[in-house]
């Protein structure tokens, strides 16, 4: 396929008055987003689609440019409101809908924004819808005869419908009664929703990072700063601290010990859990995912495979498998039994099932997984410069995979938002891993 002009690995996102991010292009978008999809459906009436977003003051405009667009493309249009972006893939889903847009930009600060689109079936938008859609901006904006205008309205009980959806992926014969748990919403979409799942499953809920202004999403709350939450447990005394990121996509989790637990660690202990019930047949992480996680999963008889860094990547693969569990680092996890996006909610539930059903602490469940320390450099890279058939750098790899020796693993990869080559070396002694790196570091790129 070729390149994509205005569609990244997970939508179209900028600051918010750049050359994507504006009223002008979004009722562009909405318009040529909605131009597709009525060519797509011919004969089965009006496309309908469902707009989500999360707190950031700029929303609002975003929103009301997508749904004029659309709306002049003839298209009917269903608000939600601030809600969770796996949220819109749900309503898209189960309202059976042409598709879901979500006004988001997940982690970054609030002058950021983004748009990204859902099909019909709660999944990503395919690449070649992408293209049509890009394709389609070229087009002039024009407009249908007035009797075929799409209408808009909201759907009041969105958040319900999701809060009650989140409760169906935990078991009914269990419960969170007597469990203590902050639940940190970055001030983002979740902030109204993420609370009350907890607390109607029977937890004793203290919120943080629930009360958004549109100009604090992730400010030093959430996924993006557990570090707050960690702080907030211990003041409480509370078992558990649940973070999520603006669009609460993202998962991190804190144990009564202070502890911070990343996306592999979760990831291992909901896939344990599983293991309980049947076999799983496999797990996709990504480049990032620490290599302890890979060889504890071999050790368990469990395939793993690696997709390039970004859920979309993951999600893509594990369709391409037929396997059900898959994450990153980060803490974006897939479980596809429930969902078919990745879901912070959703996951966190399915790590507390697994302390329910086993009746043992975070710390004991990852108690067989050892992460390997990861020492990762970024070096400047210059223009012109081909890294990937530098013969320096392909020695030195090929001398610190020697010193490894299996016990680790190397990875170099170019940034994707700036001019820098990542340089990580894993293993099992934290000095073998910066001895590795460093020899890397000493490569001189502009010498080829």
């Amino acid at each position: 396929m070729s390149e994509r002009k205005y569609f990244g690995t997970d939508g179209i996102r900028g600051q918010v008055g750049g050359p994507t991010i504006n009223a002008e292009f979004a009722l562009r978008l909405g318009h040529a987003a909605g131009k597709v999809l009525a060519r797509r459906q011919p004969g089965r009436g009006r496309p309908t689609v469902v707009i989500g977003k999360d707190t950031r003051i700029s929303g609002y405009m975003l929103e009301s440019a997508l749904e004029a667009g659309l709306s002049a493309a003839g298209v009917d249009v269903l608000l939600a409101g601030p809600v969770p972006t796996p949220a819109v893939a749900y309503l898209a889903r189960t309202l059976r809908l042409a598709a879901g847009i979500v006004i988001s930009a997940s982690h970054n600060p609030y002058h950021d924004n983004g748009i990204k689109f859902f099909s019909g079936n709660g999944m990503k938008l395919p690449d070649e819808l992408e293209a049509d859609i890009e394709a389609a901006l070229e087009e002039p904006l024009d407009c249908v005869d007035s009797e075929h205008l799409g209408r808009a309205r909201r759907i009041d009980d969105a958040a319900g419908r999701y809060i009650e959806f989140c409760k169906s992926a935990f078991p009914n014969e269990l419960a969170l009664s007597g469990m203590s748990i902050v639940v940190d919403a970055a001030h983002g979409a979740a902030y109204h929703i993420a609370p009350h799942v907890f607390r109607e499953l029977g937890a004793e809920v203290f919120p943080l990072g629930c009360q958004p202004d549109g100009f604090n999403i992730n400010e030093g709350v959430g996924a993006m700063h557990p570090e707050r939450l960690v702080d907030e447990v211990r003041a409480r005394g509370a078992d558990f601290g649940i973070a999520l990121d603006g669009d609460a996509d993202r998962l991190q989790m804190v144990d009564v010990d202070g502890r911070l637990y990343n996306g592999d660690e979760l990831l291992y202990v909901i896939v344990r859990d599983r293991m309980r019930l049947k076999p799983v047949e496999g797990v996709v992480g990504t480049l990032m995912t620490n290599f302890g996680f890979e060889k504890r999963l071999r050790e368990l008889g469990i395939p793993f495979e690696r997709a390039k860094v970004g859920d979309r990547y993951v999600l893509e693969m594990l369709l391409q498998k037929g396997w059900l569990f898959g994450g990153e680092s980060s803490g974006h996890l897939l479980c596809l039994d429930h969902h078919t996006t990745g879901d912070g909610i959703i996951a966190a539930l399915q790590v507390l099932q697994a302390m329910a059903r086993s009746g043992q602490t975070l710390a004991q469940l990852v108690g067989d997984l050892r992460m390997y320390p990861q020492n990762m450099v970024n070096v400047p890279l210059e223009p012109g410069v081909d890294w990937q058939n530098h013969a320096g750098l392909a020695a030195a790899r090929r001398e610190v995979e020697e010193m490894l020796d299996g016990r680790g693993r190397v990875l170099i990869r170019a940034s994707g938002t700036e001019p820098k080559l990542r340089l990580m070396v894993e293993a099992e002694d934290a000095d073998l891993a910066r001895e590795g790196v460093e020899r890397l570091v000493a490569v001189d790129l502009t010498n080829g």
